[in-house]
């Protein structure tokens, strides 16, 4: 198989799964350290012309990830596009197993080990409000219908915006604040927010950065996910 993939959890999950089949990724496809194919753009604007010229078996991609007029593009070349939808955790192990299949490989040990960790959870109680930001100038928090809403909410944590008719709201910080939740949820990815950049919008109220990998990526990463964020969360609310 011959395998172009747009979506940087989907890269980490195919390079370790079926060695030898990705011809092509994203810019933002960091993992596994040191992958060495070509690169074809970005998640939004990929170089299609040079998916093309890769001549792929197959394209991996994700319906909120990348546009439609691109993989409606690569489709009307003759290429094979699988795309995944991925909005809860145990969708996110069904897609896996579908992407993993469709590349040619057995279904490998990492999914078995990250499905074991997310059904070995304890019920957490008390649950904790939160607000969670992906990005600021302008500020924007998780919404309804997100997986990593569905990550939070196995982890004890609701957010507070969980029933916002969108999906990634603009909210006012002052609106933010108002709210009063018991926690603030800092991932790196997208907007990389740092000890010294997020929590200080946030005086007297906890502030738990986390890994956006562990957060937002569905891949080999969900396995060690539970045990990384929930250090994270336990350490701000100390």
């Amino acid at each position: 198989m011959r395998v172009v993939s747009l979506v940087p959890s989907l890269t980490e999950a195919i390079a370790r799964s079926a060695p030898g089949a990705l011809v092509g990724a994203t810019d933002w496809c960091t993992h596994p350290a040191g992958l060495d194919v070509p690169r074809i753009g970005g998640t939004k604007n990929p170089k299609v012309d040079r998916i093309i010229a890769l001549a792929p078996d197959l394209v991996i991609a994700n319906e909120e990830e990348n546009r439609a007029p691109d993989l409606e593009a690569l489709r009307a070349a003759g290429l094979e596009v699988l795309v995944t939808e991925v909005r809860e955790v145990p969708q996110a192990f069904r897609e896996l197993a579908r992407v993993v299949e469709a590349c040619g490989a057995v279904r490998p040990r990492w999914l078995d080990e990250a499905e074991q960790a997310w059904s070995a959870l304890p019920a957490r109680e008390p649950r904790v409000r939160a607000v969670v930001p992906i990005w600021r100038r302008p500020w924007m928090v998780l919404g309804r219908d997100t997986f990593a809403g569905d990550v939070l909410s196995r982890l004890g944590v609701d957010h507070l915006y969980t029933a916002h008719e969108d999906r990634y709201p603009k909210v006012p910080l002052e609106e933010l604040r108002a709210a009063a939740p018991d926690l603030v949820v800092l991932p790196d990815e997208p907007y990389r927010f740092t000890p010294d950049d997020g929590p200080e919008a946030f005086p007297g109220l906890p502030c738990a950065l986390v890994s956006g990998r562990h957060l937002t990526w569905y891949g080999p990463s969900l396995a060690e996910a539970p045990r990384a964020l929930g250090e994270a969360l336990r350490a701000a609310l100390r």
